[in-house]
């Protein structure tokens, strides 16, 4: 079983995505990026080693980002063509916590200050 826990942050962000792949691209669409969302946390959190994983040491100690097109192949929901998100992830333990979900054109030290605690 997977263990992860997403922060009220990422939470937020997943909401933001799918509303607006809904908005733009219909219920289908979204429902394939809601699945490709899901299956880049299980890949996240399910790979071994460092290979998929970029880190991140200017956003903090152990934080990696995770982009949402390696995780393509896994996806049970049908096929997104080209992915614009990756996860910002850390590990709490065994648990892996998902604290952004960025679009591909955010700064990154905009959107997650290395000097915050991951609610």
């Amino acid at each position: 079983m997977v263990k992860y826990r997403l922060t009220h942050a990422a939470q937020s962000d997943i909401i933001s995505v799918l509303a607006w792949s809904h908005e733009q691209f219909g219920e289908e669409a979204r429902l394939r990026y809601e699945a490709l969302i899901a299956a880049a946390i299980r890949d996240a959190a399910t790979r071994n080693g460092e290979v998929g994983r970029t880190l991140r040491p200017e956003l903090g100690d152990g934080v990696f980002s995770w982009h949402l097109a390696q995780s393509r192949a896994h996806s049970r929901g049908g096929d997104v063509h080209r992915p614009r998100h990756f996860l910002i992830c850390r590990w709490d333990g065994g648990v892996l916590v998902v604290g952004r979900v960025l679009h591909d054109a955010m700064e990154l030290r905009r959107h997650l200050d290395p000097q915050q605690p991951w609610e």
